[in-house]
């Protein structure tokens, strides 16, 4: 019997006498268990060849990046060839001076408004701190609650 709902009908469904329309044969039973079996040994298979794949992948960037490292390896190589650069790197790493030159070192060459401030001795005595921390707490909260926000500056 049609039963209408919202001016469509519709037909009421039974799955027993759906699933009785089936019907299979000896052939498609076979063929679907093939299907079935198929599948099941094959996706372990292709789970194996992704892994592999990705460590492929993961080896050639490897080699890569070894084949960059090796050419500045060489192109550093080449530099330690040339007597100028071997002179440079002698002069600012080892402070060598040729005959006659006069080296000039220069020591604290920075502002003192820049210079770490000397650190206080450290002391053998322990000392016992109250451990009320929850007014600490609620000023820290407040104090970050009530503090101004960063203005960014306006681009050039």
């Amino acid at each position: 019997m049609p039963r209408k709902r919202d001016g469509r009908s519709a037909r009421a469904v039974d799955v027993r006498e759906w699933a009785s329309g089936i019907r299979l044969s000896g052939f498609a039973a076979i063929m679907l268990s093939l299907v079935v079996l198929g599948t099941w040994v094959l996706v372990p298979s292709i789970g194996t060849y992704l892994e592999q794949r990705q460590r492929i992948a993961a080896l050639e960037q490897s080699v890569q990046l070894t084949k960059e490292q090796i050419a500045d390896l060489e192109r550093e190589r080449t530099r330690w060839d040339d007597p100028v650069y071997v002179t440079t790197q002698a002069r600012e790493r080892l402070y060598y001076v040729k005959p006659g030159d006069v080296p000039y070192l220069i020591d604290f060459d920075l502002d003192p408004a820049d210079l770490p401030p000397e650190q206080q001795e450290v002391s053998d005595q322990i000392e016992e701190r109250p451990a009320d921390w929850m007014p600490q707490l609620l000023r820290s909260i407040t104090s970050a609650g009530l503090a101004k926000s960063a203005v960014e500056a306006p681009a050039k």
